[in-house]
């Protein structure tokens, strides 16, 4: 709820600023690609086939890491208004891949585990 509350207050003052609410800057688009993402996950519980907690657990993995993208990703490696990072090489680092692995390593886990419990 806050993301959304704290884009719509951001396009109010952008519109304020700028004379534009929306300007599709990378943030922006970023923002509201994890907008979309937690509202999804957020009524999941309405599709009968997603009511399990495997796939409600890798889907808020999923939105969690939209929201590092949209503070990570766009400050540092997309340029734009809302950019640090500028010209900077786009390189990800080991531990990042060995964050990445670990994390898919263990959903694949924990629905073989389920799988089993349940069979």
């Amino acid at each position: 709820y806050l993301l959304t509350i704290g884009s719509f207050l951001g396009g109010i003052w952008a519109n304020e600023s700028w004379g534009t609410y929306w300007s599709w800057d990378p943030k922006e688009t970023w923002s509201l690609v994890s907008i979309l993402i937690y509202s999804f996950v957020a009524h999941m519980k309405h599709i009968p086939s997603l009511r399990s907690r495997i796939t409600f657990n890798f889907a808020s993995l999923l939105s969690f890491s939209s929201i590092l993208m949209t503070y990570f990703g766009v400050n540092y490696f997309l340029g734009g208004m809302h950019s640090y990072g500028k010209g900077s090489s786009f390189e990800i680092s080991y531990p990042i891949l060995i964050i990445g692995a670990l994390m898919i390593f263990t959903l694949f886990y924990a629905s073989y585990r389920e799988r089993k419990i349940n069979e």
